[in-house]
């Protein structure tokens, strides 16, 4: 949604109306540094949001506008209320905007074909089946369907096969990984870049070493995280206060 419309059919929009710029709602700010304009995190550690924008074209930060990044929750709503607005107290949502009664998998299933498959012990072998890896996520312990003398969880989907793998809490723990689509806020580095890397969001970010290699990049963290999924962003964050979008990319392997 931010890389693909609000950053670019919305903009051109906008810019077509004779607009000069385009303000939104998001939880992060813009500011120069070095002579360019760098993403930084919210004020708010609790709403940062710059997660989620680390991939927004470069070109758009000199037209957008994030009017609530310098303010923390509790004082948007004090606005909200001083300015009389009927949504001043509205309950938080986290929800995807897309599927509002939340059952996710429903609306994966509705729209793909399902990849059913086995649940596979550490060893390999098959201790039950699944309808669907849709229903699985790396770190999952809930609705396994699986009793055991020890807690399983997710460790790995593969999605040719459609077998899902369950392990023990160590098995989650990786501190090596890979990332594709990669995305720089300046100059792509020549060399290794030093930065704390936040792997999801609410994630506490990770020291670590940045070896890029075109659109590509190996990731060395300093301690083992857990649950390293493909798919989710690793947003690399750096600058004076550390609060800078450097880039980021998207997990694609994940290692010990």
């Amino acid at each position: 949604c931010n890389e693909h419309i609000k950053f670019t059919p919305l903009l051109d929009a906008a810019r077509a109306l004779g607009a000069d710029r385009l303000a939104t709602g998001h939880y992060a700010r813009i500011s120069e540094h070095d002579g360019t304009l760098r993403l930084r995190r919210a004020v708010d550690p609790e709403k940062d949001q710059s997660y989620f924008l680390f991939n927004m074209p470069k070109s758009a930060l000199a037209r957008v506008v994030f009017p609530l990044g310098g303010l923390r929750k509790a004082e948007v709503r004090a606005h909200a209320r001083r300015l009389g607005l009927v949504n001043a107290d509205k309950p938080e949502s986290q929800e995807i905007c897309f599927v509002p009664d939340g059952n996710h998998a429903g609306f994966v299933a509705a729209r793909t074909l399902v990849r059913t498959g086995a649940l596979r012990g550490a060893d390999g072998g098959e201790l039950g089946r699944h309808d669907g890896i849709h229903r699985f996520t790396i770190g999952q312990r809930r609705g396994l369907g699986i009793a055991a003398s020890a807690p399983l969880y997710v460790t790995a989907i593969d999605h040719e096969t459609g077998d899902v793998t369950l392990g023990g809490a160590d098995a989650l723990l990786k501190d090596a990984l890979s990332v594709d689509a990669l995305s720089w806020a300046g100059p792509s580095p020549t060399g290794p870049v030093r930065a704390s890397v936040q792997l999801r969001h609410r994630h506490t970010p990770s020291p670590a070493t940045i070896e890029p290699d075109g659109d590509v990049a190996r990731i060395r963290l300093d301690r083992k995280e857990r649950a390293v999924t493909p798919g989710q962003a690793a947003v690399f964050y750096g600058g004076p206060d550390g609060d800078e979008v450097l880039g980021g990319g998207f997990i694609c392997g994940a290692s010990t």
